[in-house]
């Protein structure tokens, strides 16, 4: 079974090898399955599987099938299938938009939390559209390309110093996911480092996305989708011999990081940073709550002491969050009634209210009842939020740090400080954990034998002959998860 890309017999080096770009088109481009250790595949392996479970998840979601409706009806051919929707073919562009609107649907796919980006979202929906129809892709070289990306996307954040980019309004993953969509459907093109520098170029110079489509837009769902069709695009035009910019990380004058770092000091360093040596794939975090990674010390710490107190929502005086300068911009911002979906995932005071209430942060503390919930807007109005610049001087990997004080009628006062929230830093979720979050997502809307099919198949992608045994599962429809 082959491990490598398919490269030519003339491939051609980067520009630059020693250079930021050309350390990572090389890199590539030379990186074989057999060169990433184990318990990295493996940890790749469950993290596709829960981007799995998110598209199934998203795939039959209200905003879902708007945004089918309208990007099939621009683009009504093709062969690429569409997640969920029983045969549903489009573009490979557009299979691409919309699978990673599906995982992207509902907050609850992985995060990183040091170069914030929802790697699956733009890896996964890449991978699947830049299978040729009618070829055979071992799954073997579907994982490889998962890792790649995954690899790409943070020390591409990272080099713009990752939640920086929050803080000044860019969508931040909209920005860097290009880039690892480019390096994922790279890798099944089978790209030199030439190829790789080419697709790299293209990607950055389509990187771009706002932070304000947070609040009402249901565009949010998608912004990784324009990153994954982008990355896609560009890697396409490389394989065919279509020249990109050269030395995109380092040119002085429109690089890329010149201009999205521009008076931020950004560090090219860490693109090439310990390649092959320190893996960002087991960096990558998992979501137990179905919010915005940056509010889950906050909901961690409300779900803390509401199991430690006997905590009641009408004993409660005033609710008082603090958090760093990124979590601030991205989530400390006054909740307003009505509020939809999108806002209320992205909401500190919120997801708080519904963590105190519920005990839950998953799809039901979002239905429209519940968002227009008069017990959930009288916690929301008892809640103020503050950013707390001291914690803006702690490790970069600590910016999630959140504390939550809670006063009581009586005078007492709850407080709780949290680092790292489950599923991230030193407390990620185990591959079980993993497990357990695929099925539990996935039982209401598929049936017993093809949830566990797919889960075989995914668990197992690097022994299967053709990675048809995995996509075919992912083709049939799905149940709606919401009505």
């Amino acid at each position: 079974m082959s491990t490598t890309p398919d490269l030519a017999e003339n491939s051609e080096p980067a520009t630059e090898p020693e250079g930021p770009t050309g350390l990572l088109s090389t890199w590539l481009a030379n990186t074989t399955l057999a060169d990433i250790p184990v318990h990295v595949l493996e940890r790749a392996k469950h993290l596709m599987l829960d981007g799995v479970a998110c598209a199934l998840v998203g795939a039959q979601l209200p905003v879902s099938r708007l945004g089918v409706e309208a990007i099939t009806r621009l683009d009504d051919s093709g062969s690429a299938f569409v997640i969920g929707w029983g045969g549903l073919t489009t573009s490979p562009p557009s299979a691409a938009l919309l699978n990673s609107s599906f995982i992207q649907g509902f907050e609850l796919d992985d995060f990183h939390p040091a170069a914030p980006l929802h790697s699956n979202a733009v890896v996964l929906p890449a991978l699947f559209a830049s299978i040729p129809p009618g070829t055979s892709i071992t799954g073997a070289r579907l994982l490889l390309g998962a890792v790649l990306g995954y690899e790409v996307g943070p020390r591409v954040g990272l080099a713009l110093h990752g939640q920086e980019m929050l803080t000044r309004g860019w969508h931040s993953g909209a920005v860097f996911g290009p880039h690892a969509a480019a390096a994922a459907a790279g890798t099944l093109y089978g790209l030199d480092a030439a190829g790789f520098e080419d697709a790299l170029g293209m990607a950055a110079t389509q990187s771009s996305g706002l932070m304000s489509a947070q609040f009402e837009s249901m565009v949010k769902r998608m912004q990784h989708g324009f990153a994954a069709r982008n990355g896609l695009t560009a890697a396409a035009l490389a394989a065919s011999g279509y020249v990109g910019i050269k030395r995109v990380y380092e040119r002085e004058y429109g690089g890329f990081l010149a201009v999205f770092g521009e008076g931020h000091q950004p560090d090219s360093a860490r693109i090439g940073d310990k390649l092959g040596e320190f893996w960002e794939t087991e960096r990558i975090a998992v979501k137990p709550y179905a919010a915005m990674g940056a509010l889950h010390g906050a909901i961690e710490a409300a779900l803390y002491l509401r199991s430690h107190s006997s905590l009641e929502a009408g004993d409660i005086a005033h609710i008082d969050i603090s958090v760093s300068a990124a979590a601030y911009h991205h989530g400390g911002w006054a909740a307003t009634r009505p509020i939809e979906t999108i806002g209320a995932q992205m909401n500190l005071a919120y997801t708080v209210a519904v963590a105190i209430l519920d005990g839950a942060v998953l799809l039901e503390q979002f239905t429209d009842a519940k968002l227009e919930s008069d017990d959930v807007w009288a916690l929301i109005d008892r809640t103020d939020m503050r950013h707390d610049k001291d914690f803006d001087a702690l490790p970069a990997d600590e910016w999630l740090t959140t504390e939550l004080k809670i006063t009581l009628n009586d005078g007492t006062v709850l407080d709780k400080r949290v680092t790292h929230p489950h599923g991230t830093g030193d407390v990620p979720l185990t591959n079980d954990e993993i497990v357990q979050k695929y099925r539990t997502l996935t039982q209401p809307i598929l049936d017993d034998d093809r949830r566990s099919a797919i889960e075989r198949a995914v668990l197992a992608l690097d022994t299967l002959d053709d990675s048809k045994e995995l996509t075919d599962l992912l083709i049939p429809n799905v149940a709606r998860a919401l009505h």
